[in-house]
């Protein structure tokens, strides 16, 4: 007891209680665009691994992606659609910061993943003579363990922060998983210090790597501009396009909710961008990957005729 408020020890996901007819249509959508994701992440997955052509730094760091995507996705999804189909959607105060721990520690993981696309981009574009000395296998290990390391270390002790906090009456969260924000806004006590603290945070892991691919993509956008031949221009920036779609809508979606002070917060907005980048962003991945690159596309078509009688 707090007061006289009772502590909850459970929580009750209401985003789509006002749908009830919708929720069996809305299963079969997330569903189906849930498989997709798995599936078309899978296939990103085991094409590069039985194709030698792709043993690259780019696509080292592609798989690394399709890997975070497939569990990104699956830490929020699965649980959505058994909420659809039942009349209970509650969830308990440990299964909660389960789900908080392994979404944000992704979250922030793929930001800095990005970030080291951006940056293979860059050393292959600006000084592609160096290229298999800088990015040599050492080094994307290395990049793609400060990512891992980062994401786990600076995530463990925010989500720890939270689950500390006393959360008081019905426990109601207007979402449908259990996101910092609406999970923050059931604390019963003063929070406004400590998400100073957050959004200081937040500012400093997502905007940096933010700054870094920005700082990128400029040196590389001069250095595109130096190419003298137009076939040359359009080689080198069809190798960074499949990238730059996917950091606007990871990013887009990611500084809208992130960044943002609690007042500025409402159920709707929130719940709209989560569905982004939860949902349909990681479905939108493996088309980009596929659809705008050469060297997947054909690497698919050989293993697809390979298998043709």
């Amino acid at each position: 007891m707090i007061g006289n408020r009772s502590l909850c020890t459970k929580f009750t996901f209401l985003a789509f209680s006002a749908l009830a007819e919708l929720q069996p249509v809305l299963f079969i959508v997330f569903l189906a665009v849930y498989l997709f994701t798995v599936g078309g992440n899978l296939l990103i997955i085991c094409l590069i691994c039985v194709t030698p052509a792709l043993r690259t730094p780019m696509y080292f760091f592609l798989m690394n992606l399709s890997f975070l995507e497939m569990c990104y996705t699956t830490s929020v999804v699965p649980q959505m659609l058994v909420h659809l189909l039942v009349e209970n959607k509650t969830i308990s105060m440990g299964a909660c910061a389960a789900q908080m721990y392994t979404f944000t520690i992704l979250g922030l993981t793929e930001c800095c993943l990005l970030a080291a696309m951006a940056y293979d981009r860059f050393v292959a574009i600006c000084y592609p003579l160096h290229y298999t000395l800088l990015m040599g296998p050492r080094v994307c290990l290395k990049l793609a363990a400060a990512s891992w390391t980062t994401g786990v270390v600076v995530e463990s002790a925010q989500t720890t922060w939270i689950f500390t906090l006393p959360f008081c009456g019905a426990g109601e969260i207007q979402h449908f998983f259990c996101d910092i924000m609406p999970v923050v806004k059931l604390a019963c006590v003063d929070t406004s210090q400590n998400e100073i603290v957050m959004f200081a945070v937040s500012v400093l892991f997502i905007m940096s790597p933010c700054l870094l691919i920005l700082y990128s993509y400029m040196r590389i956008l001069v250095a595109i501009l130096r190419i003298p031949s137009a076939a040359g221009k359009g080689k080198a920036f069809s190798t960074c396009s499949s990238h730059i779609l996917v950091v606007s809508l990871f990013y887009g979606t990611a500084l809208s909710t992130y960044l943002q002070p609690k007042t500025a917060h409402s159920p709707e907005t929130d719940k709209a961008t989560a569905l982004m980048y939860t949902v349909v962003t990681p479905a939108l991945n493996p088309l980009i990957y596929t659809l705008r690159n050469k060297e997947v596309k054909e690497a698919f078509q050989r293993s697809f005729l390979r298998q043709m009688p």
